[in-house]
């Protein structure tokens, strides 16, 4: 209506990288950001300008199935209200390692993240680290589980707990080499996965964690390292995202045939984990767009009472995803991680939204209300024909 892409019209509103940090008119301040560098990524990734030149050939052939194409920007909070977290890392008689957490997960993930940071930060395998939460004969304290904030605020405090007892170690097996701790260094992996400890320079003389674990029992003197990681403040995540629709202009169905997702949540620990945490945002946030639904009769008797009358979406109703790897590490703690959490459902709905519109933009359709079923699209292109 004004002449200019969706596309440009969002990135003239973004806030430049040399903005942040970014304090709002609301007290808010935005750690960092590459708003432009997502929204850019996003339309290359999904190749933006060849699908406005088909979506042009389609209109200009009175094509009845309508291509769209929606886009979406967002900026979301996590870790509200910031907060903190307990965290320790020991070294068991074994020469294993018990990691306790006071963030209990259920499905996120938090056993195979915290059990990575730990193995990472003192060169372990992963199966030699187990990772408890939920006891209180164990756990002292701990916060909420919500609000993307576990990787940035638990898993900060696993990790300075695991640098402690990494310092706890280093003293312990100067000991035994008769070496000052400073000179001390962790070496490169050997055949069995593990670090060693040695002074730097001279590998050939090293002790392992077993000898420093060995130690400690003799000594009665348990290596625990303890940290309770206090978060500056919130930090935010962005993205882009990019959806592309069919809608025939004869029934109203729709078909959402690509969504293409920029999420940036700054270092990703697991990408597995956090492909799974999108992947389900972007099915949430699509189902939204399309297909879920809370009905209620006239008299205020809820309809939608079972799986066969709620449609919830299943794969069939989606394509494959096309998720795009986007890292801007925030300062805010030393992990540079940020929430994923609601990333995926944040963008993909506002733009399988406004990729529905834009099929039917030609058409004189401005606004079609969620979700985007065949009827409601049917009815607002009938409401465009008779206004005309």
């Amino acid at each position: 209506e004004i002449g200019m892409d969706p596309a440009e019209v969002r990135r003239r509103n973004l806030l430049p990288d040399d903005a942040f940090p970014y304090k709002t008119p609301g007290g808010a301040v935005y750690d960092i950001g590459a708003y432009r560098d997502a929204l850019d990524l996003a339309l290359e990734s999904a190749g933006y300008d060849e699908l406005r030149a088909e979506q042009q050939r389609r209109r200009a052939a009175g094509d009845p199935v309508a291509l769209g194409i929606g886009l979406a920007v967002y900026v979301e909070i996590t870790a509200l209200g910031g907060g903190s977290e307990f965290g320790s890392v020991e070294l068991r008689a074994d020469g294993t390692f018990l990691a306790r957490t006071g963030s209990s997960p259920y499905g996120q993930g938090h056993k195979t993240a915290w059990a990575m940071l730990v193995a990472d930060r003192l060169g372990v395998p992963l199966d030699a680290v187990e990772v408890i939460f939920g006891d209180t004969d164990e756990i002292p304290t701990g916060s909420v589980t919500g609000g993307s904030r576990s990787v940035q605020i638990a898993g900060s405090a696993i990790r300075d707990a695991a640098a402690r007892l990494e310092d706890l170690a280093r003293e312990a097996a100067a000991e035994l080499l008769e070496a000052n701790p400073d000179d001390l260094v962790l070496g490169e992996p050997g055949d069995d996965g593990r670090r060693r400890f040695h002074v730097a320079g001279v590998p050939a003389v090293s002790v392992g964690w077993d000898d420093v674990a060995t130690k400690a029992v003799e000594d009665a003197a348990p290596l625990v390292g303890v940290a309770d990681f206090t978060a500056p403040g919130p930090t935010f995540p962005f993205g882009a995202h990019v959806a592309v629709v069919e809608v025939d202009t004869e029934t109203g169905r729709v078909e959402l045939t690509r969504l293409v997702a920029v999420d940036d949540a700054g270092t990703i620990l697991n990408p597995l984990l956090a492909d799974g945490q999108v992947h389900g945002g972007l099915a949430q946030g699509a189902a939204q767009a399309l297909l879920e639904q809370v009905r209620y009769d006239d008299d205020g008797n809820p309809l939608t009472t079972n799986f066969m009358d709620y449609a919830v979406v299943t794969a069939t109703e989606l394509p494959l995803f096309e998720r795009v790897p986007m890292e801007t590490p925030t300062p805010y703690n030393e992990l540079g991680a940020k929430g994923i959490g609601e990333s995926g459902t944040i963008g993909a709905t506002p733009a399988v939204q406004n990729a529905v519109v834009d099929a039917l933009a030609h058409l004189g359709v401005r606004h079609v209300d969620m979700p985007c079923t065949p009827e409601r699209v049917w009815r607002a292109l009938a409401a465009a024909a008779t206004s005309d």
